[in-house]
């Protein structure tokens, strides 16, 4: 019997990377999907939606596989921190985050195509950022070019400099694939894990 592909509905290279610790084989599908928050919209609910819709977004190209949809959002006291992109945005961020807390939400959807049927689930790690001077945010920026990555941190890298504490239950949201949570709906879908 031929197993069913495994779809990771993603551009990112990080979650690539995550998703490889779990050793199975699997393909990349690049989602096209509108990331704008709606009005009203929680950050949480955001992420939730779009692990939805970019697992939904690829099932023409795969109509019977499971498919993994994730998105992550970083919040300060409620304000939306994006991929900043350019190097004034990130350094914009981090000064905002500097000797504040940063919660970091990572939605997650996997989504049986053939039948239909989905399970999402919703990480949440919350940062503690000392408080940093231009000069370190420099040196950070200058060190690492996180302009890809939500709220300009890349966290299994030099960012962690920049903390004073991490809470979560799963230390790999935070880079933006929650894989204690994932790997428990793989198995909600049959697919053999250890």
């Amino acid at each position: 019997m031929i197993e069913r592909a495994l779809v990771l509905a993603s551009g990112s290279p990080y979650r690539r990377q995550l998703l490889e610790r779990l050793r199975l084989p699997f393909e990349v599908c690049v989602p096209d999907c509108d990331e704008t928050a709606g009005p009203d919209e929680t950050p949480g609910a955001l992420v939730e939606r779009l692990a939805w819709d970019k697992a939904h977004a690829v099932v023409p190209e795969w109509p019977d596989a499971r498919i993994i949809g994730s998105d992550q959002v970083a919040e300060v006291d409620g304000q939306i921190l994006t991929k900043p992109e350019l190097h004034e945005r990130a350094r914009a961020q981090l000064r905002l985050c500097s000797g504040r807390e940063v919660t970091f939400h990572t939605g997650l959807c996997v989504l049986d195509s053939a039948s239909g049927h989905a399970m999402t689930a919703r990480d949440v790690c919350v940062i503690r950022f000392r408080p940093l001077t231009d000069e370190e945010i420099e040196r950070y920026l200058e060190a690492e070019a996180p302009y890809d990555c939500a709220g300009s941190i890349r966290s299994e890298g030099y960012a962690v400099t920049l903390f004073e504490s991490i809470r979560g239950d799963d230390p790999n949201a935070l880079i933006g694939l929650p894989l204690i949570r994932l790997a428990a709906l793989l198995r909600a879908h049959g697919v053999p894990l250890p």
